[in-house]
């Protein structure tokens, strides 16, 4: 067997991996999050400008307090799992394949890892702040005299100013890490070649990983940002991959795996929403993806749907800050749609297949740029 036919052997057996371990989890962690009934509360009423949501209210009021989030601990989890999993079999077992599914590497792996757990992390901690129930834990709060600063995320959850903070400092860091310890500051553009940052890649890796958090928004109907993300870390894969970066093209993969096993359980209706823990966490780690390969350039390309959403939200606020109306009926933009009359699951279907066809293209484009 060729070394190129054994590397992709590898990248899609750890995708497999990934997959399975997500697929037979998942009935343990809908148990629990039934359970516990860890969905929110009370439902969302104004949106990022403070007005009130009415077309949002429409369509997601009952879904929305009535479908678990912390979805996307199946996600980084699975991933988290195969990856040590597989480490600790190639430290155990002294055979070819146990050393070769091994997909833990410094200059690979380790940071898109870090970046993927640390940022679900602290999606985790938003998303909990809004399920849990809020009356007893203020009364813990009171109690035990903790701050009465924290009680009014309770039912709320982070304050999008601190969510951006926390991810532009998980943005410093990749940086930092790109910039001193793998010596990176050149940005890939097809056809033109590299071009030198200097100190600004610093800047402008935080400014990305950012801009990639803002297209989190698409998470608001059932199976959309799964299916996008999919797409998305399946793109990057594949560069990964023609570019000999396999065990970063496996890691893409298993983050594929895995929300496949999530989009299993999550065709409409939805059995759990992604969540923070499950947004921002493929957010960062996207960006680490994106610059690993040298192919951040063609990043709006693949990820486009990220572009859109993020785009409509930004115009709305434009709109209604200087025209004192609004251009769309209701933001992002899946939600205008649903707001005409679309079906959701015709928003979901095509907002896919423009994914999937701007994924070929930006392919194409970094490849044979």
């Amino acid at each position: 067997m060729s070394e190129a036919l054994i590397n992709v052997v590898k990248v899609f057996t750890i995708g497999f991996f990934s997959f399975l371990f997500a697929f037979f989890s998942t009935p343990a962690l809908t148990h629990f999050l039934y359970k516990h009934k860890l969905w929110k509360k009370k439902a969302k009423e104004t949106s990022i400008d403070g007005k009130e949501v009415k077309y949002f209210r429409k369509f997601h009021l009952k879904r929305e307090t009535a479908t678990p989030r912390l979805g996307g601990l199946l996600v980084w989890i699975s991933v988290l799992f195969i990856a040590f999993f597989l480490y600790l079999f190639s430290l155990i077992f002294d055979f070819f394949w146990a050393e070769k599914l091994n997909f833990l590497s410094r200059d690979q792996t380790w940071l898109p890892l870090f970046t993927l757990v640390s940022a679900s992390i602290i999606g985790l901690v938003d998303d909990l702040l809004q399920v849990l129930d809020f009356s007893q834990i203020k009364n813990y709060l009171q109690k035990s005299k903790i701050s009465k600063k924290i009680e009014k995320y309770l039912g709320k959850g982070l304050s999008l100013r601190y969510r951006l903070l926390m991810v532009g400092i998980l943005g410093l860091i990749g940086a930092w890490w790109f910039y001193f310890q793998l010596e990176q500051s050149i940005i890939y553009i097809p056809s033109f070649g590299n071009i030198e940052l200097g100190i600004l890649y610093i800047p402008f890796f935080v400014i990305i990983m950012m801009a990639v958090y803002s297209g989190g928004v698409i998470d608001g109907i059932d199976g959309l940002s799964g299916g996008t993300f999919a797409s998305i870390f399946t793109a990057y894969g594949a560069i990964a991959l023609f570019q000999g970066q396999i065990n970063l093209a496996a890691f893409s993969f298993a983050i594929v795996g895995s929300i496949l096993a999530f989009l299993w359980f999550n065709i409409p209706p939805a059995r759990f929403y992604m969540g923070e823990t499950g947004i921002i966490g493929l957010a960062a780690s996207l960006t680490t993806v994106a610059f690993l390969t040298n192919a951040v350039i063609v990043l709006p390309i693949i990820a486009i749907l990220l572009v859109m959403t993020s785009a409509s939200v930004i115009l709305q606020l434009l709109w209604k800050k200087f025209l004192k109306r609004k251009l769309f009926l209701s933001a992002p933009l899946h939600h205008h749609l649903e707001a005409l009359g679309w079906p959701h699951y015709k928003i979901t279907m095509r907002f896919w297949i423009i994914g999937v066809i701007a994924a070929i293209l930006g392919i194409t484009i970094h490849l044979l740029g």
